[in-house]
């Protein structure tokens, strides 16, 4: 939901301005397909306040637009489904970055090629891997829902602490319950509004963004503790143990500053904000980004339809992306290299419909631009991390909230909705 346009704002409220830009810093988001209400360039709403959040009483968006797309393009369904292509790119990523842990066994952790190539090299891979938990969390890697919850723990290797168990259950609330206060994890609490609602503050959460989004959820709700947990958590101790036992401390040290820095002050982790932080005084939640950096955000080029694994060169060992732009330079419009894409960068699209995976999340806006083309987007997502700490116009406050619903007697307790029929394939073991 956008605000509404400049012209029929009432200007009696801002002590003689003449328009919604005087006095104001630029603006951070465009328009891919500009309109009479909103050209991308200039400001179409007044800035939010910073004392609280946007406390909304309208539904979240992407349920209305998903049953709007649906019956203007009822073909949507066959971009749906698992992409086989995912369990490749986990397994290279992976191989690299235990590779990479080993070969720096012998250099001291502060040292600028330790250093370097934890920022640049691991901070990028591990990101990728966050990235793949995120797409396997959807049970897109695999048709089993067991097949995709145990690459996703094979996939948290790397990053050296288990969560893929526990991220599950809180993301799929993230989207069922989407901006709802109590429910939704991804959401800042009061304390943190208080807290870190000035320029430091902001800092100091671009900069440790990870460990927030590690520690609130149990602050907020705790999750009951599953046969997966279990398995997470032991098969994580298992691997860090052997690693070090092995190769000493240097590895395991390595693998938690690349996931440090992975949600850091890294360009990609620049995601983390732009997906639902709301900018420019829009009343709006989610924001897709469809720039380069999303070939690095669990993104190659997407397949053409008779791809296969086998088509891949040392499909075990090397990640799927480093081939894929040299093994089909004259594949189709549809699956053009142009279209960088990634569940984390298409997220309005990824929100609509996420049972469509990172490879045919550009099919999807194709599909529909109507409905995707017009919606402000963020050009960058590292300008992201720095307009979200100078802007006064952006920070903690920016984000929509809303009370939760009545649903009737039914609960959300121990991490996990109380299932109904339609939830009942996200809620199977």
């Amino acid at each position: 939901m956008v605000a509404q346009p400049a012209k029929s704002v009432d200007f009696s409220y801002f002590g003689g301005a003449d328009s919604l830009d005087e006095g104001r810093t630029p603006r951070r988001t465009e328009v891919p397909r500009p309109t009479a209400e909103d050209d991308g360039k200039i400001h179409v709403a007044p800035p939010q306040d910073p004392s609280d959040f946007l406390w909304l009483m309208t539904e979240e968006p992407h349920r209305t637009r998903r049953m709007a797309i649906m019956k203007a393009h009822p073909e949507v369904t066959k971009l749906m489904g698992y992409e086989p292509l995912t369990k490749w790119v986990v397994l290279g990523v992976v191989s690299l970055q235990i590779g990479l842990a080993c070969l720096l066994r012998n250099y001291h952790p502060l040292s600028p090629v330790f250093l370097l190539t934890a920022y640049v090299i691991g901070g990028t891979a591990n990101h990728n891997l966050f990235l793949a938990i995120h797409e396997i969390t959807h049970n897109l890697a695999f048709r089993s829902p067991r097949m995709n919850k145990a690459l996703a723990v094979f996939a948290n290797l790397p990053i050296g602490i288990p969560y893929s168990a526990a991220f599950k259950r809180y993301h799929i609330e993230h989207h069922k319950f989407l901006g709802e206060d109590g429910i939704d994890t991804d959401l800042p609490t009061n304390l943190e509004l208080i807290c870190l609602n000035n320029v430091l503050g902001k800092v100091f959460f671009a900069t440790f963004q990870i460990l927030f989004y590690a520690l609130r959820p149990g602050f907020v709700r705790m999750q009951a503790f599953t046969q997966w947990h279990f398995v997470n958590l032991l098969t994580q101790l298992v691997f860090d143990y052997a690693l070090v036992t092995a190769f000493g401390k240097g590895p395991l040290i390595y693998l938690l500053m690349s996931s440090f820095w992975a949600g850091s002050l890294h360009p990609l982790a620049g995601h983390f904000i732009a997906e639902h932080y709301v900018w420019d005084g829009l009343q709006q939640e989610t924001y897709s980004y469809y720039g380069c950096l999303n070939v690095f955000a669990y993104n190659v080029r997407s397949p053409p339809p008779t791809f296969s694994a086998s088509h891949l060169p040392f499909p075990h060992i090397v990640p799927a992306f480093f081939f894929f732009p040299l093994s089909y330079p004259h594949a189709s419009e549809k699956y053009s290299c142009l279209h960088t894409h990634t569940q984390v960068g298409y997220h309005n699209e990824h929100h609509d419909f996420p049972s469509v995976p990172w490879t045919r999340l550009p099919a999807l806006r194709a599909l529909a631009p109507e409905f995707y083309d017009t919606i402000p987007s963020h050009p960058s997502w590292p300008m992201v991390l720095v307009n979200f700490i100078r802007d006064p116009e952006v920070g903690i406050f920016a984000r929509v909230k809303r009370r939760p619903k009545d649903r009737g007697g039914a609960t959300v307790d121990s991490g996990q909705s109380t299932p109904t029929a339609s939830d009942s394939d996200t809620q199977k073991e």
